[in-house]
């Protein structure tokens, strides 16, 4: 019971401030009559933003460091309440130079930025600014090379994405400057292209470096792009994509590429996992006659350089075994017979050509031959069909077979069977 008046004192302490500050508030923001009271808050040294420089330059005019304000203060006025919003990081103080066509001091328009989270007075101080006659000047970039290329490999020509550059300042700040230089570093025993973005500096006619720390002299580029091809010489084999089939395999030809091999010389990344040149794709089912010549042109890899000279390669091939011969086969057969329905084979005989080795050829007689007809295609029909038919050899050897083959057949609906007769009572024995 002791702890109640204590607790009923507390409570009327924090309605009491609470109190107080509501009123604070009120009075802050409505002040005397209903209107708010107006506080004021300076902020010293903001940045000024000079914006649209390169729409000075493109009127021959340039913005100098000397004379030209880099910094104002800004005093802005409003409620507390708004007031407490604002933070100097959230204010943009620029400047457009976009307008500006005369030189000298003058004064400049200054626009003022910030968030859009209460009303404000603002009053800015003077802003002067300098501008001069812009001059332009071209002039070299040059490139030193450090390093060292790996040995049985060649750095190619230095490329420049830029081999002149212009630039942009006051007459007596870029007349002393004869050229730009940079470096490029290829590193210890480089193996693949070297290529980079390399900054730059300003040097004299008697190749002293100018100090542009104070940002003088201005340029069009900011880096440079400088690659040096690391290449290699590579020899690699001419070959040929065979297509084998049975009775026409590789092992049984004797073939010749003329030439073997070229040489080539590219980009050592991209000639890195090269091997060979694949020439073209030559089907082993065409050699009808057995022999053939066949010339290929020849492509090398994209970037590379054919060193050889010859553009063109020859291919002699020939089977060292090869035999071909005909049998008669009365062996038929149908694959996939449609359900419900039943076939009948009205092709009694067939002569069948075939090719291969001498042995295997010899071995084979019309009992190892069968045609299989797949009536897959055929499931829907009744009647007689020529349809095609695949040849199975089945003596063992790598027999291919020379031309397409068709049997006749009819197709009929299964007729039902016959239902079993009932079965009479039994009789008697006499």
């Amino acid at each position: 019971m002791e702890n109640k008046p204590n607790t009923r004192k507390v409570l009327y302490m924090a309605l009491s401030i609470l109190a107080a500050l509501v009123i604070w508030v009120f009075v802050d923001q409505t002040g005397n009559y209903g209107s708010p009271m107006i506080r004021e808050k300076e902020f010293t040294d903001l940045p000024i933003v000079y914006d649209n420089e390169e729409d000075l330059a493109d009127q021959g005019l340039m913005l100098l460091s000397d004379g030209t304000d880099t910094t104002l203060d800004l005093k802005l006025e409003g409620t507390r309440w708004d007031l407490a919003k604002v933070d100097r990081d959230d204010i943009r103080v620029s400047v457009d130079l976009g307008n500006i066509t005369t030189t000298g001091l003058r004064k400049a328009t200054v626009t003022c930025l910030f968030p859009d989270s209460g009303k404000f007075d603002k009053t800015l101080s003077s802003v002067t600014i300098h501008i001069a006659e812009l001059y332009r000047k071209t002039v070299d970039v040059r490139c030193e090379l450090t390093g060292t290329v790996a040995e049985g490999y060649t750095g190619e020509q230095l490329q420049l994405s830029h081999t002149s550059i212009e630039i942009r300042g006051q007459k007596e700040d870029i007349d002393p400057v004869s050229y730009v230089k940079t470096t490029l570093d290829l590193g210890k025993d480089a193996e693949a292209t070297v290529s980079q973005d390399l900054t730059y500096q300003f040097y004299d006619k008697n190749n002293q470096v100018i100090d542009n720390s104070d940002g003088r002299i201005h340029a069009t580029v900011e880096t440079i792009q400088a690659t040096v091809m690391v290449t290699v010489a590579k020899e690699l084999p001419l070959k040929i994509n065979f297509i084998e089939a049975p009775g026409a395999r590789l092992d049984n030809m004797k073939w010749e590429i003329s030439p073997k091999s070229i040489t080539v010389s590219g980009d050592a990344a991209k000639l890195k996992n090269v091997n060979a040149i694949t020439l073209g794709d030559l089907d082993l089912l065409t050699l009808d006659e057995g022999t053939g010549t066949y010339n290929f042109a020849i492509t090398v890899p994209d970037g590379c350089k054919n060193l050889s000279g010859v553009t063109r390669a020859k291919l002699e091939i020939s089977y060292g075994d090869r035999s071909s011969a005909e049998a008669v086969t009365e062996n038929f057969r149908c694959e996939n017979v449609p359900d419900g329905k039943t076939v009948d084979i009205l092709t009694q005989e067939m002569t069948v050509h075939f090719f291969g080795t001498a042995e295997d050829v010899a071995a084979v007689t019309g009992e190892d031959i069968i045609l299989v007809a797949d009536l897959s295609d055929y499931s829907a029909v009744s009647g007689s069909y020529t349809v095609p038919a695949a040849v199975k050899v089945t003596s063992g050897g790598d027999i291919g077979v020379s031309g397409s083959y068709q049997i006749q057949i009819t197709i009929r609906e299964q007729e039902p069977e016959p239902e079993p007769e009932p079965e009479g009572p039994d009789l008697p024995e006499e």
